[in-house]
């Protein structure tokens, strides 16, 4: 049989593992919503958003990669689209 002792430490070990820590977090974080994010996007942002799904449409409609050409519709409409936010990426990182 377990003594009176054992079961104490126990419970004492089981409240210290779900209340302490509640006594020690700080301020939860506020949470933003995605609508207010969205909100604070550039003109110039939401304009390269914009360009950026009509490029490789426009450029799938010209060259018609589902005939043919699908290696020049990947090196003439995707990856220029790619390198451009690749490149607006490393640039904001550096104003950072």
């Amino acid at each position: 049989m377990t003594g009176i002792s054992e079961i104490l430490v126990l419970v004492l070990l089981i409240t210290c593992i779900l209340i302490l820590p509640r006594f020690f977090k700080g301020e939860p974080a506020k949470k933003k919503s995605s609508l207010k994010k969205l909100g604070r996007i550039s003109a110039k942002i939401r304009f390269s958003l914009v360009l950026s799904f009509i490029y490789p449409l426009a450029m799938a409609l010209y060259l018609k990669p589902w005939k043919e050409n699908f290696i020049t519709y990947i090196s003439c409409g995707v990856i220029p689209v790619f390198l451009v936010w690749a490149t607006a990426w490393i640039l904001a990182g550096g104003k950072k």
